[in-house]
């Protein structure tokens, strides 16, 4: 297979997953792409900082404030002060749900796609893909990024190791420069 075509394949197959995965996710949530990431990312880590969510869903410091604003006003966060004179942000009952909400959705539209393969090719496939994801981590290493609308739980299910996670961790073990600290 020419590297050009096998490149474009997965650019296609790319975007797909991502419109399909986004879609159902921000229809479940009634959020925009990232007030859904932020939703998923606080049920694993409340209390991050305003800045901190930004970056973890790649938004700047004043368009993570908005944003925050907004999941405010609809009832699915709230920030907290802390004693650092800084805010922690907390999701309410509303948005720990708007989070499950999201990862059901996506996650069901994301395992209809993979069922179109019989069970050998899906264990190929997930193989594949751990692989790419940590080769993805190589050009992007920020993993609370790269995994920003992940189902955690069933990343690691069965036993299974997070590929993002895994290739975090041998960086650290390096010593190179960690630019996260979720996935340890």
């Amino acid at each position: 297979m020419h590297e050009e075509r096998l490149a474009n394949l997965l650019g296609a197959l790319a975007l797909t997953v991502n419109d399909l995965a986004l879609t159902d996710a921000t229809t479940a949530a009634g959020t925009s792409v990232s007030a859904a990431a932020a939703l998923v990312v606080l049920s694993t880590a409340p209390g991050l900082s305003v800045t901190e969510l930004g970056r973890r869903v790649g938004l700047s410091q004043p368009a993570a404030a908005r944003m925050v604003d907004g999941l405010e006003s609809r009832g699915l966060a709230e920030r907290w002060p802390t004693a650092a004179r800084a805010v922690a942000v907390h999701l309410t009952d509303a948005g720990v749900d708007a989070a499950e909400r999201i990862l059901g959705h996506r996650g069901g539209r994301l395992a209809s796609l993979t069922a179109a393969l019989d069970d050998r090719e899906r264990a190929v496939f997930a193989e594949l893909v751990a692989k790419l994801l940590t080769a993805a981590y190589e050009q992007l290493p920020e993993a609370d990024r790269l995994c920003r609308l992940c189902d955690r739980a069933a990343c690691v299910a069965a036993g299974a190791v997070c590929p993002v996670g895994a290739a975090c961790r041998a960086r650290e073990a390096t010593g190179a420069r960690v630019a996260d600290g979720g996935h340890r």
